[in-house]
């Protein structure tokens, strides 16, 4: 399968959507969110007195998005409140 130029950039301004969603309801939760990587493709996560930041992706599955961060964490975009207090408590 080809993906095409445009299609490459539709599927990166809806990863950008799911990942700002994500932020917003982070941050909310006391957090620091910045989006960074090539055109801002991942989600960096930074926790009151953690060393190291915690990066989240969002992904193409099946019919929609999911958003995957380590430990094997792994959510639809749709719940991404709960996805926020799953994150929390990783810090």
């Amino acid at each position: 399968m080809r993906v095409s130029v445009v299609d490459g950039r539709e599927i990166a301004e809806v990863r950008r959507r799911h990942l700002a969603v994500l932020a917003d309801e982070l941050r909310a939760r006391g957090l620091s969110c910045r989006l960074a990587g090539p055109s801002e493709s991942v989600l960096s996560v930074h926790g009151p007195g953690a060393d190291r930041p915690l990066m989240v992706v969002a992904t193409p599955v099946g019919a929609g998005w999911s958003y995957l961060w380590p430990g094997g964490g792994m959510a639809d975009v749709a719940t991404a409140p709960d996805v926020a207090d799953r994150i929390r408590l990783l810090f």
